[in-house]
């Protein structure tokens, strides 16, 4: 909700966020694209201290499949298949992992 909310107020200064919707939509790509893939976390992760990285070996996941994430998660439908791990299916396709943030 957070993210949503700032995507909201930086889509105001190029677009209309209520009459072109796809505003919003396109700065929460590109924001999951800049701060998943250089710092593991979004403004909104970092408020609610969760992190995502990668399956694989628990580091960052990098621009390609932080940008790809978000766009597949734009589609909201992958973030309501889940497996028993409790990740989405926009996590199964890049590769990663909602996990707690160390405190500090």
């Amino acid at each position: 909700m957070i993210d949503w909310v700032l995507c909201l107020l930086v889509s105001n200064f190029f677009a209309d966020p209520v009459r072109d919707g796809w505003a919003p939509v396109a700065v929460l790509i590109v924001e999951y694209g800049f701060f998943l893939g250089l710092f593991a976390q979004t403004p909104g992760m970092y408020v609610t201290r969760i992190r995502c990285l990668s399956w694989a070996d628990g580091g960052r996941i990098g621009l390609a499949r932080a940008l790809l994430r978000g766009l597949l998660l734009a589609l909201v439908v992958p973030a309501l298949i889940m497996d028993e791990h409790r990740r989405g299916l926009h996590d199964r396709l890049t590769g990663s992992v909602i996990a707690a943030a160390p405190r500090g």
